[in-house]
């Protein structure tokens, strides 16, 4: 089968696949590797309708409001767009401000000081904390994203809200060719960050300030400890109904 978004809910795994590459032998042929384990297994489908997914999405996008900053949709009236406005069309791509890891990043940034900064912000998604960064100052941006359409979708947002600062980049931490980097922010996961913390520590300036989210409080230690062989000192945490991110600063 094709891929597919899986999202866990102990002890279910739901997952959704175009209705064309569902194979319900396939899928039985999988769980029978589990007839050895402990463990009983089923499973159920079902077909979900055709609907205005552009209808759906509108209707249950509320706009977000973290200190000065107000994250709202295309579609959000004068009355949304108090202080300062980010104007965010996500399409398929991660970054609205909702998640708690969107919105601890941009409320870490408030503190920071982007006054004519160079900025990486690696798994850009859609663009959001690029153009916050820009908002804030920042006059030097890479906006990064493995993802094809994460990049045009950050492109799209970026000439949405007029920034002339930002280049989006399509590739992983491998495609960052420059460095001497003022900050660098990283909203992905736990996993990719510990395998990039060296290049990040690489790529900052001394004295520089790597901004991570993309985990739980329970990752924190973990993340501590790998930053610290690198020369990354954890200055700062913030949580969120249990997920974090991290301030650190380059010795």
């Amino acid at each position: 089968m094709g891929s597919y978004l899986g999202i866990d809910e102990e002890p279910l795994l739901k997952a959704y696949i175009p209705e064309s590459e569902f194979d319900e032998d396939t899928v039985k042929l999988a769980l029978e590797k589990f007839n050895d384990q402990p463990v009983s297994t089923s499973f159920s489908y079902s077909i979900i309708p055709a609907q205005n997914w552009n209808k759906v999405w509108e209707d249950g996008f509320e706009p977000v409001n973290i200190d000065d900053l107000s994250i709202v949709a295309p579609f959000h009236d004068a009355s949304y767009r108090k202080k300062r406005v980010i104007e965010i069309e996500p399409k398929m791509s991660f970054g609205t401000g909702h998640h708690q890891t969107t919105f601890l990043m941009c409320k870490a940034m408030n503190e920071l000081d982007l006054a004519n900064k160079k900025v990486l912000d690696m798994g850009t998604g859609t663009g959001i904390l690029a153009i916050n960064a820009e908002q804030l100052g920042a006059t030097h941006i890479l906006a990064v994203d493995v993802e094809p359409w994460s990049v045009e979708n950050t492109i799209e947002n970026c000439n949405r809200n007029q920034c002339n600062h930002i280049t989006a980049l399509l590739g992983d931490i491998d495609a960052v060719t420059e460095g001497e980097f003022n900050v660098i922010l990283a909203n992905i996961n736990r996993n990719v960050l510990m395998s990039h913390m060296k290049a990040y520590s690489e790529l900052l300036l001394p004295r520089g300030v790597l901004l991570l989210s993309g985990f739980f409080t329970t990752d924190i230690q973990d993340l501590e400890v790998h930053a610290a062989k690198v020369g990354l000192k954890r200055m700062k945490w913030y949580e969120k109904e249990n997920w974090a991110s991290i301030w650190f600063e380059k010795n």
